[in-house]
């Protein structure tokens, strides 16, 4: 059977999780958010970053001891039970498809601003483009991936210089509705960083990945980290908190307050590049986790064959483009996005619970990377990930439910 490519140095993955990370929450969300958060939405960022740095930690660890593109299922495998391990895997490909989706739609609320293109038909038209660019091959996605993070990223440092002359104008502490409304801002908002996880499964296209992935992983959680909470006091010192909760397009409109209508058409280009780049990388480590789980055969064996010529999962890509747009078709961003995070927070508390158990589990396993915060074999990093995983599952559960 024909095997993937390795091509990925450290700054090709770094910037392909950045690139992702960057991608969804911080273009299509922000305006949710600060319906919950208001002039606090920082805060909701802030939040989950220190979430996504403990679970991100774990998966540095994990992700050193073993090799294959299966991700998640190796490590609950290992850690508890193959009924379990599936289970679990299946919700992160679930939330992969799904994420999709959401950005995808976040896609075609900005398009929808400039053009007179339907919200669903422009979302749908999007996945079938990013899926054949997936197809294609894994360097013509990086290519497209290196791009375009360059390009959100200097979207997003406009919002930021475009605040710098305003911060200290507001109350940053300013809740609408409390702490409460905080936790619900960040429990959606979590899937902003979405994408941390997903380079795990590039390992069998990554040089050295054992060492690699790691590094990448920190990296990226802590550059997006810095860049969300600047650009979140940004744009409620630019713009009246209300004013973005009410917009489809939020950062264009904060760009457009200080800069005329030239500006808001801008931002929406940049962030059609940031919204399209999220959902061609979500697809393609969704599809390398397909296809890793099915060579390990926990999925039909179909889905593991690699196209001759591409050097792509083509039939995992296939099947993984059905499942995405059936859930464009539900339409209403928000909900997907919270489907999608109930999905990532139960995956996440069982991650860093498999670390916990395979600290002792598996105690010589060579490991090129070592969680920091540590009790004897017990981890303190991944015991505060599963603390806070379950935590802000409660209040997606409280977003699904409206309460």
């Amino acid at each position: 059977m024909a095997e993937l490519k390795r091509t990925l140095g450290l700054f090709d993955v770094t910037v392909a999780s950045v690139g992702i990370i960057l991608g969804a929450g911080i273009y299509a969300l922000i305006g949710l958010a600060a319906q919950s958060s208001g002039n606090a939405t920082w805060l909701s960022f802030l939040i989950t970053a220190v979430i996504a740095i403990f679970t991100g930690l774990s998966y540095a660890e994990l992700s050193s001891m073993f090799k294959g593109d299966a991700g998640e299922y190796d490590y609950l495998h290992a850690a508890f039970n193959k009924p379990f391990a599936f289970v679990m895997a299946f919700s992160m490909i679930c939330a992969g498809f799904i994420s999709a989706a959401t950005v995808s739609l976040g896609f075609a609320g900005y398009i929808s601003n400039l053009f007179p293109i339907p919200v669903l038909t422009g979302a749908v038209l999007l996945v079938l483009v990013m899926t054949f660019i997936n197809f294609i091959g894994i360097q013509e996605s990086n290519k497209f991936n290196m791009i375009s993070t360059f390009i959100e990223f200097i979207g997003l440092a406009i919002i930021v210089v475009l605040g710098i002359p305003k911060l200290g104008s507001v109350n940053y502490l300013a809740m609408p509705y409390g702490f409460s409304g905080v936790f619900s801002s960040a429990a959606l908002v979590f899937f902003a960083y979405m994408g941390f996880e997903s380079i795990i499964k590039l390992r069998e296209e990554t040089k050295n990945p054992s060492v690699t992935i790691p590094k990448a992983l920190v990296y990226s959680i802590l550059i997006t980290s810095v860049l969300y909470v600047l650009v979140a006091m940004s744009a409620v010192s630019i713009v009246d908190w209300q004013v973005i909760a009410a917009s489809e397009a939020p950062l264009a409109t904060v760009a457009q307050a200080v800069l005329g209508s030239n500006a808001f058409t801008l931002l929406a280009i940049i962030a059609l590049f940031s919204t399209s780049n999220t959902v061609l990388i979500t697809l393609v480590t969704t599809s390398r986790m397909i296809y890793g789980m099915a060579k390990e055969k926990t999925l039909p064996a179909f889905l593991a064959e690699v196209h001759p010529t591409r050097k792509t999962p083509h039939l995992a890509i296939l099947v993984l483009m059905l499942l995405t747009l059936a859930f464009v078709l539900i339409g209403d961003i928000g909900l997907v996005a919270n489907l999608t995070n109930f999905f990532l927070f139960a995956t996440f508390a069982s991650v860093n619970l498999s670390l916990i158990v395979l600290r002792y589990k598996c105690k010589q396993t060579k490991r090129s990377f070592r969680c920091p915060g540590n009790i004897g074999q017990f981890s303190i990093i991944a015991f505060l990930g599963f603390l806070s995983s379950l935590f802000m599952l409660l209040y997606v559960v409280k977003n699904l439910l409206g309460f």
